[in-house]
């Protein structure tokens, strides 16, 4: 009897010991990964994407449309999107209305949308179409609504860098979202009025448009849902201090969210 005990339990031992057969094994269940999600981006609004070029250039894509927006600062800048099917330009400084830019890229789909004073600058540059705009003119393009807002100086000037009635903002409707792009402009009433504004595109380069505490002010009254600031090269090569801009929004306007953007990058060789 007592050796009957030992063996069975040496016998218990070894069986507990024992590996999983191969049969077990594939019955346990495997270890499932976990993929990461990917990373919302930031300049996506909706089906809208905000491409931020060059200075006071930017480029809009949603679905089957690309929209320029004063392209500036070489063509190579814009070898990566689709030939655009509208064009948008503020006035005729150089650093909006850029001739240069405009002969290297595919033009033979777009329409213009510009005020007068562009319009008859860019007479020789042929597009698949033009439409003039003057201030509170509106047009609906490719299935975008356009509508051409006051940009101008204060105070109201003819010889202003801006004079008041020859150029534009705009107010850009592409998939229920609405863009408003300054261009080049001080904190006018106009622009201080704007409603329902989701994203926004605010200057502040001096001795031209605004200052940074002008631009805060003003976007802190019309509080558009996500402000980026743009434009910000002064005179001589500066840059407007865009950090202070968002420390004063997020006192006055604590609900805007600021994005900054680095928009002097240096453009791709050919």
């Amino acid at each position: 009897m007592r050796v009957f005990t030992l063996l069975l339990l040496t016998l218990m031992l070894c069986t507990c010991g024992e590996r999983p057969t191969e049969s077990q094994t594939e019955e346990m269940p495997a270890t499932t990964e976990v993929e990461e999600a990917p990373e919302a981006n930031d300049d996506a609004f909706g089906d809208v994407t905000v491409h931020p070029i060059y200075h006071g250039s930017v480029v809009l894509e949603a679905a089957g449309k690309t929209i320029f927006v004063d392209p500036h600062g070489g063509a190579e800048r814009y070898k990566d999107f689709a030939a655009p099917q509208l064009v948008l330009i503020t006035h005729t400084h150089g650093d909006h209305m850029d001739k240069e830019t405009l002969a290297g890229i595919d033009l033979s789909g777009a329409t213009l949308v510009a005020p007068a004073a562009v319009m008859e600058g860019l007479e020789d540059v042929e597009f698949g179409g033009k439409v003039s705009l003057a201030n509170g003119e509106s047009e609906r393009v490719h299935s975008v609504g356009v509508e051409a807002v006051p940009a101008y100086n204060l105070p109201k000037a003819e010889d202003g860098f801006h004079p008041y009635g020859k150029f534009n903002s705009y107010l850009v409707t592409v998939d229920n979202q609405r863009f408003y792009f300054s261009g080049d402009t001080e904190d006018i009433e106009e622009m201080r009025a704007l409603e329902n504004v989701d994203v926004a595109f605010i200057c502040m380069n001096q001795p031209y448009t605004m200052t940074v505490e002008q631009a805060a002010d003003a976007v802190a009254d019309f509080k558009p849902r996500v402000v980026y600031p743009y434009h910000y090269r002064n005179q001589g090569g500066t840059k407007s201090d865009v950090e202070k801009f968002a420390a004063i929004l997020s006192e006055s306007a604590p609900t805007v969210d600021v994005r900054l953007r680095e928009w002097y990058t240096e453009a791709e060789s050919k």
